[in-house]
């Protein structure tokens, strides 16, 4: 038996059935390797029973939730007028566009959705984390996506909201919090360029964003998510921005996704085997 056929095997398997859980992290648009990630656990037989999602991570978490493949996510990106959402980009724009474009993929209140998913925002008054796992999922996910100074705040339940990255980069706490017994994060940034590997434009840009930014992050913003998983994958991207909209960048992001997640195969097969130990008492 080949070694993905014995994943599949072990992944696919009813014996003492496992909660999984996936914790998506934030990161723009190196979220495609999460879709990368998606298709090797896809190729592996793996599924996941709870998601949670940080920002873009939110946004893949409920459209695989809703029931969308990684191919099918990929058919969505391929779809998008990349020069038209650039130009998008813009201080302080409306998320109003986004969310309606949401809406189309995954209409409807976030507890209709098939399995069990929650979106992280950060409060801009408390900068506390807020787990939504009520309401319309969209607006949900432009909460958790609400990059400033790029987008405005997006107000649910009488607080303005912004993107999750800022206290909880990694929601693996709110998998398990889901009910999750073993949970896989996904870390976009575990590569992310030091201040001093920067350039003096892209030093002078950062330096002004957070001068308009209305949150700080958290200092356990992303520990919290490490702390809470038991198998982290950290694709290396270093070498993109998330921003990096190209063919050429999101292709290569996606592949980095799928062969960081191919490698995590034995260590996810081992928490999990841990797992169903520990439930039958052994």
């Amino acid at each position: 038996m080949g070694l993905l056929a014995r994943f599949k095997a072990f992944f696919t398997r009813g014996k003492r059935p496992v909660v999984l859980g996936l914790a998506l992290g934030s990161g723009g648009a190196k979220g495609m390797a999460h879709l990368g990630a998606l298709k090797a656990f896809s190729e592996a037989g793996l599924s996941f029973s709870v998601v949670t999602g940080t920002s873009i991570g939110s946004i893949v978490g409920a459209l695989y939730c809703k029931g969308y493949s990684w191919a099918d996510m990929t058919g969505i990106v391929d779809g998008i007028n990349k020069k038209e959402f650039a130009k998008n980009l813009r201080p302080f724009a409306d998320m109003a566009p986004i969310e309606a474009f949401l809406e189309e993929y995954v209409e409807g209140d976030i507890p209709s959705l098939p399995l069990p998913f929650a979106a992280c925002a950060t409060d801009a008054s408390t900068n506390e984390c807020v787990v939504l796992r009520d309401g319309k999922t969209a607006r949900a996910l432009t909460a958790s996506a609400a990059i400033p100074p790029f987008f405005r705040g997006v107000d649910i339940g009488g607080r303005k909201l912004y993107d999750g990255a800022f206290s909880n980069a990694i929601p693996a706490d709110v998998c398990r919090e889901l009910g999750a017994q073993v949970v896989v994060g996904i870390d976009l940034s575990a590569y992310a360029k030091a201040d001093e590997d920067k350039g003096r434009i892209e030093r002078l840009v950062g330096s002004a964003i957070g001068a308009f930014t209305p949150v700080v992050t958290l200092p356990d913003a992303k520990t919290r998510g490490y702390e809470a998983s038991d198998v982290m994958l950290r694709p290396n991207l270093y070498d993109f921005k998330a921003t990096d909209i190209s063919r050429a960048a999101t292709d290569a992001m996606f592949e980095i996704g799928y062969r960081e997640a191919k490698e995590h195969l034995p260590e996810i097969e081992a928490a999990i085997a841990a797992a169903r130990r520990k439930k039958a008492g052994r």
